[in-house]
């Protein structure tokens, strides 16, 4: 069978479409088959690109992961920000719940955020990693900065002392309840292998969890004393 014709990206506009390309492709195979199975070869294969020109925008298929998790960093930001501005009364709980909500919405983000730091940022030149580093930090600002415009009584460092447990909630509590199928499957036929209270349901686990959470940090932080 003859190889298709690949032709090299000559303009700016041409190279951009190419990258995007490439992003998209990561996206759709990461979402049937999850973060973990992602290949370069795959990548380039899906986007109809030689495998040989992926490495002119790419240094590997974690960086095109990368690029992933920084839109998915994007994504729940401007959601938990404008759920947040929304008038009601504001409580931890409610707090909580946007937070989780937002995450358990994108599927694809909380399994990027479960291989975030175990894997994404290996094998990818330290200089775009701390580019993307830049782009997910402007997100993680605004989303400290909506939940403690939501409960000052939190203050900055307990503004992100909920931010950091609520991602890494969800990225621990997305790998105990996605495991691979093999060991569903081996689970499933050895229940002594785990405690049945392992057997966790992401989003209620998170929601309740990131809410115990929220409600401790408040009720810890402490009170502007009264002036006589």
């Amino acid at each position: 069978m003859a190889q298709p014709a690949f032709q090299r990206a000559r303009t700016e506009e041409n190279k951009r479409q190419r990258a995007a390309a490439l992003v998209e492709a990561a996206r759709s195979l990461a979402v049937e088959t999850g973060v973990a199975s992602v290949t370069l070869t795959a990548v380039a294969s899906r986007a109809g690109i030689h495998y040989s020109a992926v490495r002119r925008y790419f240094t590997s298929h974690k960086e095109v992961l990368l690029h992933l998790a920084a839109e998915g960093w994007a994504r729940w930001s401007n959601a938990v920000c404008a759920e947040l501005a929304e008038p009601g009364p504001m409580s931890p709980a409610r707090v909580a719940e946007t937070l989780a909500s937002g995450l358990v919405a994108d599927p694809l983000f909380c399994d990027l955020l479960a291989n975030l730091h175990l894997h994404l940022e290996h094998e990818v030149e330290i200089e775009r990693v701390v580019e993307i580093r830049r782009s997910i930090a402007v997100a993680a600002i605004s989303l400290a900065d909506a939940i403690e415009r939501a409960l000052p009584v939190l203050g900055r460092s307990g503004a992100f002392d909920t931010l950091i447990a609520a991602y890494s909630l969800a990225s621990a509590f997305w790998h105990i309840a996605n495991p691979p199928e093999q060991l569903t499957d081996a689970y499933a036929e050895e229940p002594d292998a785990l405690p049945p209270e392992w057997n966790i349901e992401f989003a209620s686990a998170l929601t309740r969890v990131l809410t115990a959470t929220c409600i401790g940090l408040v009720s810890e932080s402490p009170r502007p004393t009264r002036e006589a």
